[in-house]
């Protein structure tokens, strides 16, 4: 039996086949070492750097593809955006939902660089409330971070007011996109973002190891990596053009590659049409789940704005069990627990419960989400004829 997969927040699956495609083509032709040497196999190798970069300033609406850096993952990404932009003494405000990835390098500068730290609270849903972040300024604060939309309750954050709050406080935002980019539109320089990062595994399709962080040009951060660029070689400092700054390191070509596919295959179908149908699905797990008794769904209402998640405990189970049940009895891929976001579930008031998150994408079907409901009814029925 094929797996059903709703785990598309963490990584979304399966691929375009044209990424399959792109990865093995790169193996074959392009594996040397991009911008490192003058030979075909490294020339390949930087066009495969530089085509990727442009699909995907033109998905996300960035003007020069160079203020675009690549990352492992939105976590590097985001390391790089905190540690390189937040100076000693500085105050930083960020939301009650935000990833860990966000959460743990503010509690580290909190300790060694006695940064100042404001954790915004959400309401149950996982919104924030615009005059909220607005009371929370100082004198001191240089950058406001977050995420465009919280990984365990698929709520939309008001990112363009925070923006333009900050702009008129003389801070920075720094976005994470992670349940958002090649999923809902979005143009980062018109919604005044100063950083935006994401990962290129989940919305815009690509493998893992693949991500970016954009850079606004009037902003200079401390590389999180020195090395080798292939630029400058003659300098003993990290070269100051873009994207070699950020980019210390032989870069993931084949992985890049398979990215370029998988943004490209986005902006084919259009985010808009790719919203609209995760919309749709969504709702309609939602619904069904709504009818299951014993279900307590998280986060926005049905009918109400958010992504492609449905968070939620089950009465008398574990979320854990749960999840290993659909597991090993329906096939059936979902993530339990607390989705390293700590806050949030203080927000959502399952701080002892954790929960299950089923996350649909492009390639989940009306059929998969017949099945996901009539399990969930099934295990619901299970623990209540066992109380």
């Amino acid at each position: 039996m094929a797996v059903k997969y709703f785990d598309n927040a963490a990584s979304s699956w399966p691929k375009p086949p044209a990424v399959l495609e792109a990865m093995h083509e790169s193996m074959l032709h392009a594996a040397a070492n991009p911008g490192r040497g003058s030979h075909q196999m490294a020339v390949k190798a930087s066009r495969i750097l530089f085509e990727t970069r442009h699909v995907i300033a033109k998905l996300i609406g960035v003007h020069n593809p160079n203020h675009i850096s690549y990352a492992l993952n939105t976590t590097m990404a985001l390391n790089e955006a905190i540690k390189g932009f937040v100076k000693k003494g500085d105050h930083v405000i960020c939301t009650s939902v935000e990833h860990n990835s966000v959460r743990r390098p503010l509690e580290y500068l909190k300790i060694h660089m006695d940064v100042q730290v404001t954790y915004v609270e959400a309401d149950s849903t996982g919104q924030v409330k615009v005059e909220d972040v607005e009371a929370a300024f100082r004198s001191n604060t240089t950058l406001v971070i977050c995420n465009h939309s919280s990984n365990l309750l698929g709520t939309i954050l008001p990112v363009e007011q925070i923006a333009e709050l900050a702009r008129k406080r003389g801070s920075k935002l720094l976005v994470d996109g992670a349940q958002t980019v090649g999923i809902i539109p979005l143009h980062v320089e018109q919604m005044g973002i100063d950083m935006f990062a994401f990962p290129g595994h989940k919305g815009m399709l690509g493998p893992q190891g693949t991500g970016g962080l954009y850079i606004h040009p009037n902003l200079e951060l401390v590389p999180l990596l020195h090395g080798g660029t292939g630029s400058q070689s003659e300098s003993i400092d990290q070269p100051t053009v873009r994207p070699d700054r950020y980019e210390a390191g032989t870069q993931n070509t084949v992985g890049i590659a398979g990215l370029r596919e998988g943004v490209k295959f986005v902006l084919n179908e259009g985010v808009e049409a790719i919203h609209n149908k995760e919309w749709n699905q969504i709702q309609l797990l939602m619904e069904g789940l709504q009818s299951v008794e014993g279900v307590r769904l998280l986060g926005p209402k049905l009918g109400e704005p958010k992504t492609g998640i449905a968070a939620f405990v089950l009465e008398h189970a574990d979320s854990s069990e749960v999840a290993f049940i659909l597991d090993q009895s329906f096939q059936i891929a979902v993530r339990a627990g607390y989705h390293c976001t700590p806050l949030a579930h203080e927000a959502a008031g399952t701080t002892k419960t954790g929960a299950v998150r089923a996350s649909i994408g492009y390639y989940t079907t009306e059929a998969e989400i017949s099945d996901f409901i009539g399990a969930i009814r099934e295990i619901s029925k299970h623990y209540r004829d066992m109380v």
